[in-house]
């Protein structure tokens, strides 16, 4: 082993110890291993979600950007820490790992007002679209006012009473608005006048981003078995409107819902997707 690469390359050192902490911390997390707690998660939870932190703010780096456009050699080194990152990107972050259910139960309690708001935007959009479409789009997502309640509704009763059957319910209707939003999704592509369809996209489109990260959340606390009976009531999968969702505008409501980087939250919207298309969502 050369240690003085260790000091040549400075930010490709940091950046491979930041992913073997965040590697070794995934692997304890999956094998139960906490070391403690830490507020409401664990340490290891803790450790990975600075490592990642971490590792987004190095990626961004203004220094090593600049210093990758002035020479080959730099640009190299830049080009392996995206590979790092990449690899990063594959370890469980930390909100969908590690998580206690009366601690999922609260962040979906928390993410009342922005589903609310959500919910609203798609109530009064049906007025901005052109005559023929507003009928389409309202049949469409009827059911989200209900639906959406209905869901906080069980939150807090988890939250109030962490059993088995409240999880049970729990998971049956984010499921149901899942599926609901999947469905509005594939209704609203069908509009054929360009603005009206855009609205209609892009309301559906904030409620789908929460649906989706409380989705995560629930499947977090649940078993495999259970996690596989909610993926076979999913009829309308997330490959099926893949296409019609911006994946950038949902990382920019995660970061503001969570308050953290933009680049992280690319990331845990990334891998939250991927994770549900591989569970069978």
């Amino acid at each position: 082993m050369n240690f003085a690469n260790i000091w040549n390359h400075p930010k490709t050192s940091a950046a491979g110890l930041l992913i073997a902490v965040a590697s070794i911390a995934g692997v304890l997390s999956q094998q139960g291993i906490t070391l403690g707690k830490a507020g409401t998660g664990t340490v290891v939870s803790l450790l990975t979600a600075l490592a990642t932190a971490l590792l987004g703010l190095l990626a961004k780096d203004p220094e090593a950007a600049s210093q990758s456009a002035a020479t080959d050699k730099s640009a190299s080194r830049q080009a392996r820490l995206g590979a790092w990152m990449l690899i990063a990107l594959l370890i469980p972050l930390p909100w969908m790992q590690g998580c206690t259910g009366t601690g999922v139960a609260q962040d979906i309690v928390n993410w009342t007002p922005a589903l609310q708001s959500a919910v609203a935007t798609v109530d009064s959009t049906a007025a901005l679209l052109a005559p023929a479409d507003a009928p389409i789009f309202s049949a469409a997502t009827q059911g989200f006012d209900a639906a959406s309640n209905l869901l906080v509704a069980q939150a807090k009763a988890y939250l109030a009473n962490p059993s088995a059957g409240v999880l049970a319910q729990l998971q049956t209707q984010v499921v149901t608005l899942q599926q609901q939003v999947n469905a509005a999704l594939l209704q609203a592509a069908r509009i054929v006048d360009t603005a009206s369809q855009q609205h209609a996209l892009a309301a559906i489109q904030a409620v789908g981003t929460i649906a989706t990260s409380i989705l995560s959340l629930v499947a977090s606390v649940s078993s495999k078995a259970a996690v596989a009976h909610m993926a076979a009531q999913s009829g309308v999968k997330l490959a099926m409107v893949r296409q019609y969702r911006n994946d950038e505008r949902a990382a920019e409501m995660v970061a503001a819902h969570y308050g953290e980087p933009l680049t992280l939250a690319r990331a845990q919207v990334a891998q939250a997707a991927q994770a549900q298309v591989n569970a069978g969502f």
